[in-house]
């Protein structure tokens, strides 16, 4: 693989996103080969708990917006239009991310630097968060004309009141603040962050595996029953109509604020 790192060893798998030249900037290749990675780890009897991280300064800068010389677009908005984007999105962002939260083991994300609009659909469906002291989180989607990202998990991670700052200002919260929120499990220096994630990840490991998978599959549950599972989709199908409008107004997939949105990404 050329964008994700895989590596399996002492009941702990770990996952780490390597295009650190791009910020770990989420293009249809990295994401196939991050699920890819996830799928593995999951089938893996010997594997306990799961570790996301990255490579770089940054966790993830989100979707890749760049547009680089003879590159095939995920999607031909000439022949599948929003249909296209709908299917693309819904299977990687929605899907793949949906997927991940409910894979029956542990895991955990570790965070450094920026942590950017896409870079939260891959944090949030980890099981614990560990963020580096420089850590900052942010979803400035609606500068694109957008109300957020298609994994729409904000009113669950920040509560009903500061998700809509995040989303009103597209502003950042530090790791601090995501702390205090309830979003980040811990905050370490950053020079310590793989340190202390893989010391949680040992812990975690050394618990009966089917306790574990229970475990989850109780807190998951009752976060389904509260409505997430379905916010989620409506949240997803609310996303979908910012492109539609986008579309008919310029013929683009987004209603672009682009150099505001590139700023927010550095």
């Amino acid at each position: 693989m050329e964008f994700v790192l895989y590596e399996a060893k002492d009941k702990i798998a770990a996952i780490t996103l390597n295009r650190p030249e791009a910020r770990n900037a989420q293009n249809k290749q990295l994401l196939d080969e991050l699920d890819a990675c996830w799928t593995k780890a999951a089938e893996d009897e010997d594997v306990r708990v799961i570790v996301l991280k990255a490579n770089g300064k940054h966790f993830s800068s989100g979707h890749d917006i760049s547009v680089r010389p003879g590159e095939k677009p995920p999607v031909d908005l000439k022949t599948q239009g929003l249909a296209g984007i709908f299917h693309y999105e819904r299977v990687r962002f929605l899907g793949y991310s949906r997927k991940w939260r409910d894979v029956p083991k542990p895991s955990i994300a570790a965070v450094q630097g920026a942590c950017i609009a896409g870079g939260l659909m891959l944090c949030w469906p980890c099981d614990l968060i560990v963020a580096a002291e420089d850590a900052f989180f942010s979803d400035p989607v609606v500068r694109l004309g957008i109300g957020g990202v298609e994994y729409h998990g904000h009113t669950w991670e920040f509560g009903a009141r500061k998700a809509k700052e995040l989303l009103f200002t597209a502003s950042r919260f530090d790791a601090r603040e995501a702390h205090r929120l309830g979003m980040v499990n811990r905050v370490v220096p950053t020079e310590k962050l793989e340190e202390e994630t893989f010391a949680l990840a040992r812990q975690i490991a050394e618990m009966h595996p089917f306790a574990l998978a229970q475990a989850k599959r109780m807190v998951n549950s009752t976060l389904d029953i509260m409505g997430q599972y379905t916010a989620l989709q409506a949240c997803f199908d609310v996303h979908t109509t910012g492109h539609g409008n986008a579309l008919s107004i310029s013929g683009m997939p987004m209603l672009m604020d682009l150099e505001g949105m590139k700023k927010a990404q550095k």
